[in-house]
C-alpha cells in the first residue's frame, strides 16, 4: 500500500462536501509531477486530504476506489483522474505549521513542495499525521 496527500481549496471542494457526496473524481491536476503521482495510485492507497488557501490543514482520510482514467474534463490525453471515496474526519486536524514544525514531517512533501496539488506521503509520516491528529 502506498500513501498520498490531495489538496483542495475548501470554498471548491471542502472535506465536508466530499463526505456528503460520498466519492469523488479527482480531477482538473494540470502539473506533470502531481499527474505522475495520480498514475501510481492503486485502489486501496490512502490518502491525506487537505485544505489548501484557507485553513491549511489535513482534515481527514481518504482512498482510492478507482485507478487512473483519462480526465473527462479535458481532450489533452496528458490528464488523468483517479477516484476517491472520504474514510474519516481526523479527530483534529494538523495544521501546516504543525507539520513544518515536527522533526519527522519537516521533509514532508507537503512542507517542501507546497504547490504540489498530489504528493507522496511515506508510511512514517501518514501514521505521524494520524497520531498527531487523534
Amino acid at each position: 500500500m502506498n500513501y498520498w496527500l490531495v489538496k483542495s481549496e475548501p470554498e471548491k471542494y471542502s472535506w465536508e462536501k466530499f463526505k456528503k457526496d460520498g466519492r469523488t473524481m479527482w480531477d482538473g491536476v494540470r502539473n506533470f509531477a502531481a499527474r505522475n503521482n495520480l498514475k501510481a495510485m492503486k485502489t486501496g492507497d490512502l490518502v491525506l486530504y487537505y485544505h489548501s488557501n484557507e485553513g491549511k490543514d489535513i482534515v481527514g482520510i481518504a482512498k482510492v476506489v478507482k485507478e487512473h482514467y483519462q480526465d473527462p474534463t479535458t481532450d489533452d490525453t496528458n490528464w488523468v483522474v483517479v477516484d476517491l471515496s472520504p474514510v474519516e474526519s481526523l479527530k483534529k486536524s494538523v495544521t501546516l505549521e504543525q507539520v513544518k514544525a515536527d522533526a519527522l514531517l519537516k521533509d514532508m512533501q507537503l512542507a517542501r513542495l507546497g504547490r504540489l496539488s498530489v504528493s507522496a506521503v511515506t508510511k512514517e509520516e501518514f501514521d505521524k499525521v494520524l497520531a498527531l491528529g487523534s
